[in-house]
């Protein structure tokens, strides 16, 4: 069993990684763990080599190193889709075990991001490049190969998505006057792929009122991002919801020295003149 300790330190080890050499599955079970401090982690480090491997022999069967990129689309999704039975979780879509890639292993379920991350960790174990994408609102990977690409989506058991699909899935997301742009196919940091998922967890829940639990999971953010200013200015601003005027002050004096435009800075450094005034 590891210890929560030791999973700390893992995480804070991640901020001075550089980003491609962050494995996204250890570092995800990092993140599952620490809510389920009392659950081993070797039988889910166990399963995701056994995906690779199973991955590696099926891709072997279809052509191996000299198979296409629609044979390795097809060996991705027969393991992980078929044999294992991976899906996106459209009942209980907001449940919070849908961003535990712990949680996702035990139940074959969970949101785009989680599965994305079982999908690149997998692809990445056969040496395929393999990115995540920055599209809004619902996490998709990209696979290259041999000149060729192809958009996937891990959520609808790896569906290649043309370009029609992806104009009505931003329209889903963002609205009917949203259009697709370059910045949509844009690759997505290691390390912006681990806030994403953490920022489901968080969004779900403020809105359920759980703030404090909120402040656990961006002060997780902290330890393998601690140079996002915005991070700091958010985990003040739910300290001050919370009355914790110290640890706001704190948290908010962080995002001023690390925060580069004058307007937010100077914002925020007034606040921090209220909040100390509230102290005295």
């Amino acid at each position: 069993m590891t210890g929560s300790g030791e999973i700390k330190a893992l995480l804070r080890s991640i901020a001075a990684q550089a980003d491609e050499k962050i494995n996204l599955g250890e570092a995800a079970l990092a993140l599952a763990a620490l809510d389920r401090p009392r659950v081993g982690l070797e039988r889910y480090r166990h399963h995701l080599a056994l995906l690779a491997r199973e991955t590696t022999e099926e891709a072997a069967r279809r052509g191996g190193a000299a198979s296409g990129l629609d044979d390795r689309i097809a060996a991705l999704n027969a393991v992980l889709f078929d044999r294992y039975g991976y899906r996106g979780d459209t009942l209980t879509y907001d449940d919070l075990q849908n961003a535990n890639l712990m949680r996702v292993i035990d139940r074959r379920k969970g949101l785009p991001v989680t599965l994305g991350i079982l999908y690149l960790h997998t692809a990445r174990a056969q040496g395929w490049h393999m990115v995540g994408l920055s599209f809004p609102g619902h996490f998709l990977v990209r696979l290259d190969h041999d000149g060729r690409r192809a958009i996937l989506d891990p959520f609808e058991k790896g569906q290649v998505r043309e370009v029609a699909d992806l104009r009505e899935l931003l329209k889903a997301m963002a609205g009917a006057d949203a259009e697709l742009t370059a910045a949509h196919y844009e690759p997505v940091a290691n390390r912006a792929i681990l806030l994403r998922l953490q920022n489901n967890i968080k969004l779900r829940l403020i809105q359920n009122g759980h703030i404090d639990r909120a402040v656990e999971v961006v002060e997780t953010m902290l330890m393998f991002a601690p140079d996002q200013a915005a991070l700091w200015r958010e985990v003040g601003m739910l300290h001050v919801r919370l009355d914790n005027l110290r640890a706001a002050i704190a948290a908010l004096e962080q995002f001023m020295q690390r925060e580069a435009g004058d307007a937010p800075r100077h914002h925020v450094a007034a606040l921090v003149q209220d909040l100390k005034a509230k102290l005295n």
